[in-house]
């Protein structure tokens, strides 16, 4: 993933940041030292600002659909009150078993629920409403996922897509993945449905109201 802003910016902002706690340095430690798809690890910034959405948002239940190793589910638990519930989807069991271990060692741990397989499938299952959803998955899903996570959503709730600025080339869109992104950008910018801003925080934070 390219960096959209001056790397010495960037460091400037996560010298600006609130720290994250050590079970999620340690963690991003881990994940960058074992796994070459370190890059999908959310990370402190991004990892604070979720953090923060969800503690302004009220959230009590939150559903996340990417888990990778466990950093923004963990992020965004810590904000949730102690009967706070978080449902986080992933596929790869390598990374489920990084984030389980992580989740056992932290006194959020227990709020959060971990379901393996298709998140399609799993949102099926999953009981409305939720407070606030992150999706940071399979990015050909994005234009897929809208949809069933909307109708999970509460109003007022927040919808939060991921890498929607995809190193910039969304602006020329070729691959499957980058049209699909596109899909996604558009479909929300046009919904009337929600009010949505796009940031340009890390890969590009794209954050729709519920109305």
């Amino acid at each position: 993933m390219e960096t959209l802003i001056d790397e010495r910016l960037e460091q400037y902002a996560l010298d600006h940041t609130q720290a994250a706690s050590p079970l999620l340095e340690r963690l991003e430690k881990e994940t960058v030292s074992s796994r070459r798809d370190h890059v999908m690890l959310t990370g402190r910034g991004e990892g604070q600002l979720l953090r923060l959405l969800t503690k302004l948002v009220g959230a009590k239940r939150v559903l996340e659909i990417g888990m990778f190793t466990g950093y923004s589910a963990l992020s965004m638990a810590s904000a949730l009150p102690d009967d706070g519930e978080l449902h986080t989807c992933d596929v790869d069991p390598e990374a489920e078993a990084i984030a389980k271990r992580y989740f056992a060692e932290s006194p959020d741990g227990g709020k959060i629920h971990v379901h393996m397989g298709p998140a399609l499938e799993t949102m099926k299952s999953l009981d409305a409403p939720f407070d606030l959803a992150f999706i940071d998955a399979d990015k050909e899903n994005y234009p897929n996922y809208y949809e069933p996570v909307f109708e999970l959503i509460r109003a007022g709730g927040l919808i939060l897509f991921d890498n929607v600025l995809w190193s910039g080339k969304v602006l020329d869109p070729q691959d499957a993945e980058t049209r699909a992104i596109h899909e996604l950008n558009e479909r929300v910018h046009e919904d009337d449905r929600v009010e949505h801003v796009m940031t340009t925080v890390r890969d590009g934070l794209l954050i729709a109201q519920k109305l």
